[in-house]
């Protein structure tokens, strides 16, 4: 069985909006699972959906399961859901913008002693070096590709089981989400951490993870593994911008172009 799995997840926020429908994902142990599509697919309420976030913007999982480790917790709390191991980056890079970068990390912590914070500080600033030489920065004053190193490197301070980063691409240079990518790579190789992500950037995406789902409005249209999904025409020209002949289309093509019947 997965570690993580998602079945049949109905989600609808004030009992009435329909944020998801029907939606299935699995997450085996110190893989790379993308969640890929547009905005307003469903991307953030799938993993608001399993980290239990969803619960503090009035929204609920109606209909089905999410399970960690055969143990249902789609009814638990986010600090529950937390304590399992479970720990998600949400989208804005949010950080306590008037503490030092050090501060901020030493507050993900909280769920570990002393002396584990202090050996996992010590990991986070080998894997970030320039978190190091910012630890006495404002986090509020440093750049958008630090504060994504940041909020990321907070979350690895509790050594999750999985981490969830939502949009972690959004708004940064070309280089630095190459650069972003690469730790997260290094991050599943070094401490096997099992890694669900949501992204806009398909290519960036597929090029790191093991399998992939593609939403539209609120429902898996597509999954498979990324080298598959990479070599898939729709995804080509839908998400990478490309033609059948592979050249590059214009974001007013592909944006006003029907999807294929066979994409539903």
């Amino acid at each position: 069985m997965p570690d993580l799995s998602v079945r049949n997840v109905e989600v609808r926020y004030q009992w009435v909006i329909l944020g998801l429908s029907n939606v299935s994902l699995d997450l085996d142990d110190g893989k790379v699972i993308a969640v890929l599509g547009p905005n307003g697919a469903g991307k953030s309420s799938t993993l608001k959906a399993i980290s239990g976030l969803l619960h503090t913007e009035e929204g609920k999982v109606t209909r089905g399961n999410i399970t960690l480790d055969d143990k249902p917790i789609q009814d638990m709390d986010p600090e529950e859901i937390a304590s399992l191991g479970i720990i998600q980056v949400i989208e804005g890079r949010r950080l306590f913008g008037h503490l030092t970068v050090e501060q901020n990390l030493i507050a993900g912590a909280y769920m570990i002693n002393a002396a584990d914070a202090k050996k996992n500080l010590e990991d986070v600033f080998t894997l970030f070096p320039t978190l190091h030489r910012l630890k006495n920065s404002v986090s509020g004053y440093i750049s958008g590709g630090e504060q994504q190193m940041l909020v990321t490197g907070r979350a690895l301070m509790s050594r999750p089981k999985i981490l969830m980063l939502d949009e972690p691409s959004l708004g940064l240079a070309p280089v630095i989400i190459k650069d972003t990518y690469e730790k997260m790579a290094q991050i599943k190789k070094d401490q096997g951490i099992s890694i669900l992500l949501a992204e806009q950037n398909a290519l960036a995406a597929l090029n790191i993870c093991d399998y992939a789902y593609v939403l539209e409005n609120g429902r898996v249209v597509l999954d498979g593994p990324s080298e598959k999904l990479k070599g898939n025409k729709d995804i080509q020209e839908f998400y990478l911008g490309l033609s059948e002949l592979g050249s590059r289309k214009s974001y007013a093509e592909v944006k006003h172009y029907r999807r294929r019947k066979r994409w539903l």
